[in-house]
């Protein structure tokens, strides 16, 4: 969130793992994400499954689907996720979190490394491109960043170990 109007919003793995745990409720996948002064506009496609016929035979039709959040939106996911998830079961509440929640995530925590201006990210076939706005000593330029599927299940495997919290067999 934003401190004060016109700050660099703060603590980006909380923001972006509680948009993840949004995505992974409507079941989106290939998303993009793209902040703006205010919150966040997110695209992505769903999959609805409909019966249709007599037969209950199932079809399934794929739609683009488009949400904008707000810093206020915002605030009351983060809220949400705190209270279903229990401070004692850290590590257990984090095997059972979605995907997108846990790649989200740690996303975030890369992006809050790098001290960002703004975001907008992508993802394709399970890999993120990132883009950040960053300020320089000659002014703000692009970052490209990008992470395979397999370098993001490997930053969501290591997310416990590197926050100190064993995770439970």
């Amino acid at each position: 969130m934003r401190i004060y109007d016109g700050s660099p919003r703060q603590n980006y793995e909380e923001v972006l793992r509680s948009i993840g745990a949004f995505l992974d409720q409507r079941g989106m996948r290939e998303m993009m994400v793209v902040e703006a002064p205010d919150g966040f506009i997110v695209q992505g496609l769903v999959v609805d499954t409909q019966s249709s016929g007599v037969w209950s035979e199932h079809l399934a039709t794929q739609t683009k689907e488009t949400f904008t959040f707000l810093d206020d939106d915002i605030a009351r996911f983060m809220e949400e996720g705190h209270n279903r998830r229990d401070n004692e079961q850290r590590a257990v509440a984090w095997g059972q979190s979605g995907y997108y929640e846990q790649a989200f995530r740690v996303i975030g925590r890369y992006v809050d490394e790098q001290k960002p201006q703004d975001i907008f990210y992508f993802e394709q076939d399970g890999a993120f491109v990132l883009r950040l706005l960053m300020r320089t000593q000659t002014g703000s330029r692009h970052v490209i960043a990008e992470f395979t599927r397999d370098e993001v299940e490997a930053m969501i495997s290591q997310a416990p170990d590197f926050r100190g919290e064993k995770a439970k067999s």
